[in-house]
């Protein structure tokens, strides 16, 4: 299983690959200057990739100022969070602010909403 990370960071990583893999894909279009309407092609799904990381940076940065700001108990520094349990953005603590959570294994389930609505069902 992967190592989870805090969700803002990995949106950001998201986002930042979008830019690269638009940036490849018009170079790719460089190959085919002799057929200028593959290479149009090209030069627009790049732009539409590069369009598509700005609108998730906008979407996590309006995000971002929405989410809980709180200070790590393990490394002191300050971390946003989203949703009932996230990970500190630099050492990797598992974070969460239901109080009916705390002491549980770190599970990113507790995020959906159906596994809220079982969780009231088993008491």
């Amino acid at each position: 299983m992967k190592p989870y990370k805090n969700k803002i960071n990995r949106i950001r990583s998201f986002a930042l690959s979008l830019i690269f893999i638009g940036v490849v894909i018009m170079y790719l279009g460089i190959f085919f200057r002799s057929n200028e309407i593959i290479m149009l092609i090209f030069m627009v799904l790049g732009l539409l990739a590069i369009l598509g990381s700005t609108v998730v940076y906008a979407w996590i940065g309006t995000l971002s100022t929405k989410a809980v700001q709180i200070v790590c108990p393990n490394c002191g520094k300050a971390t946003k969070m989203l949703g009932r349990v996230d990970m500190c953005g630099h050492c990797r603590e598992p974070l969460t602010l239901d109080p009916s959570l705390e002491g549980k294994e770190f599970d990113e389930s507790y995020n959906r909403p159906n596994r809220q609505n079982e969780q009231t069902d088993k008491k």
